[in-house]
């Protein structure tokens, strides 16, 4: 199994970022590629997940899998967003039993979105 881990690098968080200053997305971003990224999940920065006033937002997604949309979050999340997506990558279908899900990932989604049909 696969799972691509999408991370908004350019999020803000809601929040004014001042000039110079690592935008909150950027930094999550940085402490997940930082971490032991589980077997089979991608890890790709994208410039904008459209979730702006949700704080840092991320999304997982594969082939033939539901696709999920979770946000506020921040980079002390890492850890549970990679014990998500690892378990997320495990599923033929994307929908990981709701007790073996990351708190985060139980209250913190924005949205879930069906798996395309070829």
């Amino acid at each position: 199994m696969a799972a691509t881990l999408h991370v908004c690098i350019t999020c803000k968080a809601g929040e004014p970022v001042p000039e110079g200053a690592v935008a909150p997305g950027a930094l999550l971003h940085a402490a997940l590629v930082a971490g032991d990224a589980p077997e089979g999940v991608r890890i790709v920065p994208v410039e904008c997940l459209s979730a702006c006033s949700q704080g840092c937002s991320v999304a997982l997604s594969g082939a033939g899998k539901w696709s999920y949309v979770y946000g506020r979050l921040t980079q002390d999340d890492a850890a549970d967003v990679l014990a998500g997506a690892a378990a997320y990558a495990a599923t033929s279908d994307g929908i990981v039993p709701w007790r073996e899900r990351p708190v985060i990932f139980r209250k913190q989604s924005l949205a879930r979105i069906p798996p395309l049909e070829g």
